[in-house]
């Protein structure tokens, strides 16, 4: 039987699938399939590597939606192969949330302005290493006291980055000696350091006379952060200053030897920029000093010997002096 419309009938087999007849009819818009149930559509035309060629709309809207031809009874639609749909739906709303994002950011933008940077504070160290120069006083150099039939064979001297802190020590010799007998006495510190105590030299980076005279003691340069051994467990950035004499309670100390010690401190701690007055952080490399090893101590930048090691060295007189020996400095490096 000829529908109404068809065209010449081109083939008729039996269906298993259905239990009924199956026909083919030819139209002007392509074979329809006839099913034993009365349900017409069309077949999936085919690509040229045997997959269904995309229909119009699919190409527009992409895998995933509804075919626009109903589907024969007793055949399943295959699951679209992709992304799950609320995926999807997700993804589509992704550039408007993006479009909002931007102009919410340009409304901030706009309405608030740009926070001004916080300035940055100065290190503790920039303030250190700001030189404050303070003219160097009088140094007189070790070859005026060390002759070449007194000096020991040594090593060659150790440096630090720079002073930031100056012990005052006291030599514990006698007071009343003439200021000419000076070399002589430093001669003998020499001496006792380096033979009965097996030093490797002086170990005061400076000795001040009863006079104010400044002499150089360990050798490496009165300009130069020299590494000393004066002080147990801080001998590293720091100066040591030593008073030729005895200056325990009761003892008269020598304004000219004071004075000059506060020079001599204007100086030195003014290379490196450091308020005489002020304090510094230090570390203990030895913990026969008053804090063991490793341990970081706040001293005074001027200090007496007796701060960092058990002693009581440079002596309660000199002690005393130490709060005036700080304030000249200052006063000497324009504080």
């Amino acid at each position: 039987m000829v529908p109404p419309g068809g065209t010449t009938h081109i083939a008729a087999r039996a269906d298993p699938g259905q239990g009924g007849s199956m026909r083919v009819f030819r139209k002007r818009r392509g074979p329809r399939i006839r099913s034993g149930g009365g349900r017409v559509s069309r077949p999936a035309r085919h690509g040229h590597h045997g997959r269904p060629a995309a229909s119009a709309r699919e190409a527009r809207t992409g895998p995933g939606r509804k075919a626009s031809a109903p589907v024969p009874p007793g055949v399943r639609r295959r699951a679209p192969v992709g992304w799950p749909r609320p995926l999807l739906v997700l993804l589509g709303c992704v550039p408007g949330l993006l479009a909002v994002l931007a102009l919410v950011m340009g409304t901030v933008k706009v309405d608030r302005p740009a926070a001004r940077p916080p300035a940055p504070r100065p290190s503790a160290v920039a303030r250190i290493t700001v030189p404050r120069p303070v003219a160097r006083p009088p140094v007189v150099p070790r070859s005026k006291w060390l002759d070449t039939s007194s000096a020991r064979e040594q090593p060659p001297p150790r440096y630090d980055d720079r002073v930031v802190a100056v012990f005052i020590h006291h030599t514990d010799s006698p007071n009343g000696y003439d200021c000419a007998d000076t070399p002589r006495i430093i001669r003998d510190v020499y001496a006792g350091q380096t033979g009965a105590k097996d030093w490797d030299d002086i170990g005061y980076n400076f000795l001040v006379d009863r006079c104010g005279t400044i002499y150089e003691g360990r050798a490496g340069g009165a300009d130069r952060p020299v590494t000393g051994a004066h002080t147990q467990g801080f001998n590293h950035r720091t100066a040591g200053i030593a008073a030729i004499g005895t200056f325990t309670a009761g003892s008269a100390v020598p304004k000219a030897m004071t004075d000059a010690i506060a020079r001599l401190v204007a100086w030195k701690l003014g290379l490196a920029g450091v308020d005489p007055r002020g304090t510094v952080r230090l570390v203990s490399s030895n913990s026969l000093s008053r804090y063991s090893a490793g341990t970081a101590a706040v001293l005074a930048t001027v200090s007496g010997h007796d701060a960092a090691f058990m002693t009581s060295c440079p002596g309660a007189a000199l002690s005393d002096r130490i709060p005036e020996i700080r304030d000249l400095a200052a006063r000497y490096q324009g504080r």
